[in-house]
């Protein structure tokens, strides 16, 4: 680490900090609304071109298949030229594929354009953690990764409250529209607002890349440099791959304990906000009590990403992450007897909101702390590229057992069942994470550690 890193590790925020993190917050809302479309709109959808639920659940993997690529093959190409450049590319595919999805003619047509708006978005959310927690001190790192994760909370909540008038107004296809619109929009801003990560900018250095480093050093309060640091010599040891980076050695264990950290929790994530709009309504409540259901959800996860974030402050985030999936765990499990009683229902679906999108934070702000810069973007592709697999089969898995006729109570207890081996992964995890790099928000600590 240099000592323009450290000391902006360890000094207070400035507004440029905090403005570049409010971007990244602005760009997982754009994320927040195009990821879940598909759940504010599956019912209309399933009734038009009459798809069963495993057709349904298809539709909503497409899309999780598109983010698990983009994550695991977009992303990672952020340590070789750039975050802010990925993340314009990523902006253009997802804003396509968002656009055209309002034109399409059949169910396969628009599988083909979830995965393809995923492919954006799967590289838009991994690039936006990694500048967000690249820009936040020390001390904040956990409250500016979750903070994000507010964000998509924050699309999804506004966005099911404006699928409710345009679908009522323009059809479904109208919500699509509006968010290829909503994501072209945000192009602009990101060449003129987002600065390029200066972790980037001191690994690989790119072309002009001390002129730029001064740039940011100005914006940042912090001293300009005449050399940059040495880059490491042909001799040095390297892996053979960014991917090798992170099974060899001291990573390997915590590497896979995250990875299957990541599997359940996405697996428990899309189901809950994939699916539970449909079971509620199949439950007794009306199609709109449904999305209203999907909204408390995303209105639970705007504070609960919050709430996650202001403890990892105080507490290791891996030990408010456990407690927060152990919680989680509860709360599915009591959700799956009171799903039919709308009053209770609701009630119960805020807080498993609160707990669902607080879990995807933690673990976003767990992996961005874990890892060094030169792997940081690879080792969170990889880590929710995985993960999506588990939000693949989610939706799937779930769409079969519906039509087997499995009751949705059984289903939450399932997927509840999922959490908990999350926890116990998330645990063992930091266990066998190697010294010097423990999942810890203590500034002075991971300074010490450094």
């Amino acid at each position: 680490m240099t000592k323009l890193q450290e000391t902006l590790a360890l000094k207070p925020m400035n507004a440029f900090q905090i403005a570049a993190i409010f971007m990244c917050v602005l760009l997982n809302i754009v994320d927040g609304f195009d990821i879940l479309v598909m759940a504010f709109t599956a019912q209309h959808v399933s009734s038009e071109w009459g798809l069963s639920a495993s057709e349904l659940g298809g539709l909503f993997s497409a899309g999780i298949i598109g983010i698990a690529i983009g994550s695991m093959v977009i992303a990672p190409q952020a340590d070789k030229v750039g975050r802010r450049t990925i993340i314009l590319l990523c902006l253009v595919i997802s804003g396509i594929g968002m656009t055209l999805s309002s034109l399409s003619e059949s169910a396969f047509q628009l599988g083909a354009l979830r995965a393809l708006t995923g492919l954006g978005v799967g590289g838009l959310l991994t690039c936006s953690n990694i500048i967000a927690s690249e820009y936040a001190s020390q001390k904040w790192k956990g409250l500016a990764v979750t903070i994000l994760a507010s964000g998509v909370a924050l699309g999804a909540t506004f966005g099911g409250m404006l699928a409710i008038v345009l679908i009522e107004n323009f059809g479904w296809r109208s919500v699509f529209l509006f968010g290829g619109i909503s994501t072209f929009v945000m192009i602009p801003l990101v060449v003129g607002l987002l600065p390029e990560s200066l972790d980037f900018l001191l690994t690989r250095q790119p072309k002009d890349s001390l002129a730029r480093v001064n740039k940011l050093a100005r914006r940042l309060d912090l001293e300009q440099v005449s050399l940059l640091p040495q880059r490491p010599t042909k001799t040095s040891p390297k892996p053979k791959s960014l991917f090798a980076g992170l099974v060899e050695g001291k990573w390997l264990k915590t590497s896979v304990c995250i990875w299957l950290a990541f599997f359940m929790t996405m697996f428990t994530f899309y189901f809950v906000m994939s699916w539970t709009p449909k079971l509620l309504a199949t439950s007794g409540l009306s199609a709109k009590e449904g999305i209203t259901g999907g909204l408390l959800l995303s209105a639970g996860g705007i504070i609960g990403s919050a709430a996650i974030g202001l403890l990892s402050a105080r507490f290791t985030i891996v030990q408010v992450l456990a407690s927060f999936m152990g919680l989680n765990a509860v709360l599915m499990f009591s959700f799956a007897f009171f799903s039919s009683v709308s009053s209770l229902a609701f009630l119960i679906g805020f807080f498993l909101g609160f707990t669902v999108y607080a879990c995807m934070g933690g673990l976003y702000a767990a992996v961005a702390i874990l890892y060094e810069p030169g792997l940081r973007a690879t080792a969170l592709g990889f880590a929710t590229g995985i993960g999506r697999a588990g939000g693949i089969l989610s939706p799937l898995i779930a769409g079969i057992l519906i039509d087997w006729q499995f009751k949705s109570q059984t289903l939450f207890m399932l997927y509840g069942c999922a959490m908990v081996l999350g926890c116990i992964a998330v645990l063992t995890a930091n266990r066998h994470s190697h010294a010097g790099s423990s999942i810890s928000s203590n500034p002075s600590e991971t300074a010490a550690n450094s």
